[in-house]
């Protein structure tokens, strides 16, 4: 099950209002909280109402909030406007083959600038995921491993990168930080080669926005996630402010080309998911 965050803020969490409303869904359940957005999901039964790991909700607040826009045109004959479930998530596709020579320019430089651009969000994730001794967590998309050295040190991590570059700096950051309990490997996260349910903790930092097909990962996230575990997004989704929202999409042709797109939809990301 997937819910939505009001709005984009900066405020902290307990100051954020209304933050979504949960959904039963084959007993089920994949909510948001964290700055920008966190998609946590916990593959567990739980009811409208009842205490989540990051946040109480109430079933009687924001009924139908993540129903689809999906109006009629003012003029008649005019096909309806794409709704969530079926528009596209970006206006720029990219393929495996693109973000890999991407990477492979921009990993010498990479932790130069989104190193502490996104530092904060990091963090802020690392200290609210449900980690304890001996959790088994596969990261996707782990990059030059900038998490790497955030997790404990009695839990079992596995990395996973389809940039080869990216993963070369990594290993030489687990070794400089004398890191002994992440294993890196190169796949394509969009195929994992894991077998069902594999894992406590899925986590995809900064990287929903990064691969061609995000619906197509976030499954696979959920297919190599326990029962009783957590999937866990963080990532920037487009504004819902207008102007905003239109900077984003303008920008997004140009910002793959430094790594990711500016304008992902986080309610069709939702709805096309289907969780």
């Amino acid at each position: 099950m997937l819910e939505q965050m009001a709005a984009v803020t900066n405020l902290p969490l307990a100051a954020q209002p209304n933050a979504g409303l949960p959904r039963e869904v084959e007993g089920r359940t994949l909510y948001l909280s964290s700055p920008e957005y966190v998609a946590s999901y916990t593959r567990r039964f739980v009811r409208s109402g009842a205490r989540h790991d990051f946040w109480t909700y109430r079933g009687s607040q924001r009924r139908g909030f993540l129903r689809s826009g999906g109006r009629r045109s003012i003029v008649p004959g005019l096909p309806r406007k794409p709704d969530a479930a079926s528009r596209a998530l970006s206006v720029t596709a990219v393929e495996n083959e693109f973000v890999e020579n991407v990477y492979k320019k921009i990993s010498s430089w990479y932790d130069l600038f989104f190193g502490p651009t996104l530092h904060p969000g990091r963090l802020e994730a690392i200290r609210r995921l449900p980690i304890h001794s001996g959790t088994s967590i596969l990261e996707v998309g782990i990059g030059t491993g900038i998490n790497a050295a955030l997790y404990p040190r009695d839990c079992v991590v596995t990395g996973i990168d389809f940039s080869a570059s990216m993963l070369a700096k990594a290993a030489r950051r687990l070794e400089a930080y004398g890191v002994r309990n992440v294993e890196l490997i190169r796949m394509d996260a969009a195929e994992m080669q894991f077998e069902d349910e594999s894992f406590d903790l899925v986590y995809a930092p900064y990287v929903i926005s990064v691969v061609p097909d995000p619906v197509q990962v976030t499954r696979e996230m959920h297919r190599v996630c326990r029962v009783g575990g957590h999937v866990v997004v963080l990532n920037h989704f487009r504004s819902e402010n207008p102007v905003l929202s239109l900077a984003e999409r303008i920008l997004s042709p140009l910002t793959v080309h430094v790594g990711f797109r500016s304008d992902l939809d986080l309610p069709a990301f939702l709805a096309q998911t289907g969780y």
